[in-house]
């Protein structure tokens, strides 16, 4: 896969087959933020590429805030959606995860708080076309 990449996604299984084609460019250290609706497969997109990585485990991080994966990578899946602000993430060491270079890190709703996103990193962003397709669009910032 080289980025930008662009696609549409019929089913589950284009999602499977497009984040097994992005975990093969996923290295240590990676911070990776998802964007998109409540329902538009951001959790399911990164519990397909943890499948790459022998991670089945996979949860939304909605309640707890961040999740700890284990598997051929470590990986740190953070869901900021109900917080209230940035503060929050610093209680709970945020940046101690982000500076984690061994780790993958994912990011759902990332788009809260933007200050405090490292500047190198890959954006993805799940649109609705649909009930069933959505639309994929992955970036390298």
């Amino acid at each position: 896969m080289e980025l930008p990449f662009k696609a549409i996604l019929n089913s589950e299984t284009d999602t499977k087959k497009i984040a097994t084609d992005f975990s093969k460019i996923v290295k240590k250290g990676d911070v990776i933020c998802l964007y998109g609706d409540l329902g538009s497969g951001k959790t399911f997109f990164v519990k397909s590429v943890c499948e790459n990585f022998e991670i089945n485990e996979v949860n939304s991080p909605t309640f707890a805030i961040v999740n700890e994966y284990f598997g051929k990578l470590k990986v740190y899946h953070f869901d900021f959606y109900r917080l209230k602000n940035s503060d929050e993430l610093m209680d709970i060491g945020f940046y101690e995860y982000l500076n984690d270079k061994d780790a993958v890190l994912f990011i759902e709703w990332s788009e809260k708080f933007p200050e405090i996103l490292p500047r190198n990193r890959i954006e993805i962003y799940l649109k609705f076309i649909d009930e069933s397709k959505r639309e994929i669009k992955i970036i390298k910032i």
